[in-house]
């Protein structure tokens, strides 16, 4: 198998009025393609601030990061935009829809800072929307969707570019039971088809179950590394 992404002696410290905090602290971990991964712990154990890390949203106060082999952790913000543009797909708890675009705009325009066609655009968008469920709701607005289906079009987006991988954060946190599997087949079966490595942060126990890999971490470090059989 491939490894997509490893980490080696990853730390990211926080220096506030008291002491300082480490919220990662010396992680090294590798993730092979196709994998589907959850990183679960308690609240303050570091999960969101690790995805934040991998995915070149935060820069590491140590250590390193490799994504297909380019080390991340000493790129420039213009190279690092550039990155993830091309390679990451991001979905997040609060869903980061574009209000005053259609569902169809928000999932092309990730493909218009990639300098894509507008047919391709056009293509592209409506077949995920479409492999999502929303074949309907091309043309509606965040505000005229649900939950639910809000999420969906997110998961849309950031499956639109064709990332190497894609990092959730919570992605079903405020999804009722249905939306929640819903999405979740959704994922699954992209991930299955399509061999997108999928790495969520989470405490829900609905996408611990689907994950065939857990890692839980405690106070920033790995405390747990299972394979789901």
């Amino acid at each position: 198998m491939k490894t997509v992404i490893k980490t080696t002696n990853l730390q990211k410290i926080y220096n506030n009025s008291v002491a300082p905090v480490k919220a990662v602290n010396n992680i090294s971990l590798e993730f092979q393609e196709g994998e589907f991964t959850a990183i679960v712990g308690p609240s303050g154990s570091g999960k969101t601030t690790f995805l934040n890390l991998i995915g070149g949203l935060d820069k590491p106060t140590g250590g390193e990061i490799y994504i297909d082999g380019t080390e991340i952790s000493t790129m420039k913000e213009s190279e690092l935009f550039d990155f993830r543009l091309r390679n990451i797909g991001f979905v997040f708890q609060s869903y980061n829809l574009i209000p005053v675009l259609t569902a169809k705009e928000n999932v092309s325009f990730i493909m218009l800072l990639q300098k894509r066609s507008k047919a391709e655009m056009e293509q592209r968008a409506t077949e995920m929307l479409e492999q999502v469920g929303l074949s309907d709701k091309l043309n509606s607005r965040p505000n005229q969707l649900s939950g639910g289906q809000q999420q969906r079009v997110a998961v849309a987006r950031a499956l639109a570019s064709k990332p190497k991988f894609v990092l959730a954060d919570e992605p079903t946190a405020n999804l009722d039971t249905e939306s929640a599997f819903n999405l979740l087949d959704i994922m699954e079966k992209l991930n299955k088809e399509e061999n997108i490595t999928l790495i969520f942060s989470t405490h829900d126990q609905r996408v611990i179950e689907r994950a065939g890999r857990v890692i839980t971490l405690v106070d920033g470090s790995v405390s747990k590394d299972e394979v789901i059989s």
